[in-house]
C-alpha cells in the first residue's frame, strides 16, 4: 500500500513539474512536454527546488510578449526590406525614420503597456524614450499603427503609447523588468541576426542586492535546433533559419534553461531543455569562442585576438554584432568563452543589452564577471557602473582565461586605455 502511493505521488510530481514549463497565453499554445520519468536524478535535482517556480506567470506572459513583438519585428523588416534597395538599407540609422526605430518604440510600448498593467508595482528600465515620438507626429502615427499588428495590449490613443514608453526611462528599483527592442540595429536593418530581451530582476539575498531571476529571449532569424545535435556549428549573422520558424529561450533561476519554436511550432515541436554543457568544461582546450570581430568601435580587437592564441582558441569563431545574441549563443553550447575589453575605462555596458541574457549561460554552468573578475554590478541602474567589460567562461576554467587575459593586458604596448589612466 505505502509503495504504491509513493508511486503515485511520484507520478503526480512529474506531471506538475512538466506543467510549470507550459504555459498558454492569449490563445497562443505554447505546451511543453513533461520531465521524463527516467530522469530520476534531473527529477530529484527539481524536487529539492520547489515543485513549481513561484515566477510561473511572469513567465506566461513573458512567452507571450515575445512572440507578439517577435511578429511586429518581423512584420516591420519585412515592409522595409521589400521596398529598399541593398545600399538604401546599408545607410539607414537609427535616427532615421527607419525600420529600427518604428520596431522599438512599438515593442517597448508593447512591453511596458502590458507589464505595467500587469504588475504596476513593478519597476521598468527600456532602452527608448518618447521624446522623439512626441516631436513627430508623423512617425508616432506609424508606430500605433504597427502596434495593431500585436494582440493582448491595445493602446487608448497615440498619446497614451508615449506614455507607456515613457514609463522605462527611470533606472528601476525594487523588483523591475528590462528589455531591449531590438538587439542588433545594424544586423536587423539587414534582415540578419537580432534579438528582443526581456528579463526579470528581483532584490537578492544579502550582499547580491539585485539579481536576475527571470530571462526570455526572442530570436526570430534563429535556427531553434542549433546545438541540439553537439559538433562543431559556428554562426554568424548571417545565419539566418531557412525554416522561419525562428527561436525562444528562457529560464527561471534554478529551473534551467529551455529552447523551442519562436513561430509555428508543431505538436511534435517539444521545447529542449539545454544541458548544463559549459559545467562539464575543464579543459581550455574545451573552449570555444563568440565575439563580435571587427564590428564595433569600442572593443580592442586585437587583445580579444591575442588572448585566444593564449588558449588556444579557434578566433574569432561565433561572430555575432548583438549582445544578446551572444549570451544566447554562449547558452546554447555553440560557444563557451567571450571576452570583451572596451578601449577606454570609462565606457560602461547599458543594462538592457546584458540582463537576463547573462542568466541563460550561468543557469548552463558558466560564470561571468568583468575583465577585473569582479561579478556584474546590477544595481547601478541604467548602466553597469562598476564593471569593466566583460568575461565569460565555464566555472571550471573561468579563473584560468581570467588570468590569460590579465597577462595580455600588462603586455599590451598601451596600457592607459586598460588601466584607468587618461
Amino acid at each position: 500500500m505505502v509503495k504504491a502511493l509513493l508511486i503515485f505521488l511520484m507520478q503526480f510530481l512529474v506531471l506538475c513539474l512538466g506543467k510549470w514549463v507550459g504555459p498558454t497565453y492569449k490563445g497562443v499554445s505554447c505546451k511543453h512536454s513533461p520531465l521524463s520519468s527516467h530522469d530520476i536524478s534531473s527529477l530529484t535535482h527539481m524536487l529539492a527546488q520547489k515543485m513549481d517556480s513561484p515566477l510561473r506567470h511572469e513567465l506566461n506572459l513573458a512567452l507571450g510578449l515575445a512572440r507578439q513583438a517577435a511578429l511586429i519585428s518581423r512584420t516591420v523588416l519585412s515592409e522595409f526590406l521589400l521596398t529598399h534597395q541593398k545600399s538604401e538599407v546599408d545607410s539607414v540609422t537609427k535616427s532615421d525614420f527607419s525600420p529600427v526605430t518604428v520596431a522599438d518604440f512599438a515593442i517597448q510600448a508593447l512591453l511596458a503597456g502590458t507589464l505595467s498593467k500587469a504588475f504596476p508595482d513593478d519597476g521598468l528600465v527600456g532602452e527608448e524614450s518618447a521624446d522623439e515620438l512626441r516631436k513627430d507626429p508623423r512617425l508616432l502615427h506609424k508606430v500605433a499603427a504597427v502596434l495593431k499588428v500585436a494582440k493582448g495590449w491595445e493602446a487608448r490613443d497615440e498619446n497614451h503609447v508615449c506614455d507607456v514608453i515613457d514609463l522605462c526611462k527611470g533606472e528601476g528599483k525594487g523588483r523591475t523588468w528590462v528589455f531591449d527592442p531590438i538587439d542588433g540595429t545594424k544586423t536587423f536593418l539587414k534582415g540578419q541576426q537580432y534579438a528582443i530581451n526581456i528579463a526579470l530582476l528581483a532584490e537578492g539575498e544579502g550582499w547580491r542586492g539585485r539579481e536576475e531571476v527571470m530571462s526570455v529571449v526572442a530570436c526570430p532569424l534563429l535556427d531553434w535546433t542549433l546545438g541540439a545535435m553537439g559538433g562543431a556549428t559556428v554562426i554568424n549573422d548571417a545565419s539566418v533559419d531557412k525554416t522561419g520558424k525562428g527561436a525562444v529561450i528562457y529560464c527561471v533561476k534554478g529551473h534551467g534553461v529551455f529552447v523551442e519554436p519562436l513561430f509555428n511550432k508543431t505538436d511534435d515541436e517539444k521545447p529542449r531543455r539545454v544541458p548544463q554543457h559549459a559545467s562539464q568544461v575543464t579543459a581550455i582546450e574545451e573552449l570555444k569562442s563568440v565575439t563580435c570581430w571587427q564590428s564595433l568601435d569600442s572593443g580592442v580587437d586585437t587583445m580579444h585576438e591575442r588572448v585566444a592564441e593564449r588558449l588556444g582558441m579557434d578566433f574569432p569563431g561565433n561572430d555575432l554584432l548583438g549582445w544578446v545574441n551572444r549570451w544566447v549563443c554562449l547558452a546554447l553550447g555553440l560557444a563557451n568563452t567571450t571576452i570583451w575589453v572596451y578601449k577606454k575605462r570609462e565606457r560602461k555596458a547599458k543594462i538592457w543589452d546584458h540582463a537576463g541574457a547573462m542568466l541563460l549561460f550561468k543557469e548552463v554552468g558558466g560564470k561571468i564577471t568583468d575583465v577585473d573578475g569582479k561579478d556584474i554590478d546590477l544595481t547601478q541602474g541604467r548602466l553597469l557602473g562598476q564593471n569593466f567589460g566583460f568575461l565569460a567562461a565555464p566555472q571550471r576554467v573561468h579563473g584560468l582565461v581570467l588570468e590569460a587575459l590579465k597577462e595580455a593586458m600588462r603586455e599590451r604596448e598601451n596600457l592607459n586605455t586598460v588601466s584607468g589612466s587618461t
